[in-house]
């Protein structure tokens, strides 16, 4: 079963192309689809284009598709590489704060404290 990660970024081709490093696994690329005889088939791709999309994962791979164990073009993790991705991509993985969910007792506590002021 595929896994979906925390966190990736979009990016094109084009930008992890002129990152140092870089070697790319086209053999993994996700298959295209296009219509037969009126039915959906899957043809298998064996180029990747400048504009198309890959995306960084919050554990620095590659990926064609938003899954981070699937379809993995690139996967050759660095130092260099992560620094590469941070200064030259601006990758950075988001901090999120705890969000603290009131009951409907707090919330109505808090209401009714804030009208008596």
């Amino acid at each position: 079963m595929s896994e979906m990660g925390k966190y990736c970024k979009a990016y094109y081709a084009k930008d992890f192309r002129a990152l140092e490093g870089w070697e790319e696994n086209l053999g993994n690329l996700r298959p295209d689809t296009k219509e037969e005889n009126g039915k959906d088939v899957e043809v298998a791709r064996t180029e990747l284009n400048d504009d198309d999309i890959l995306y960084l994962q919050e554990n620095y791979i590659v990926t064609d598709g938003i899954f981070k164990d699937e379809n993995i073009i690139f996967d050759k993790v660095t130092d260099l590489w992560k620094e590469a991705c941070h200064k030259e991509l601006k990758f950075e993985i988001p901090v999120y704060e705890p969000i603290e969910i009131k009951t409907t007792e707090e919330a109505a506590s808090d209401a009714s404290g804030e009208a008596a002021s």
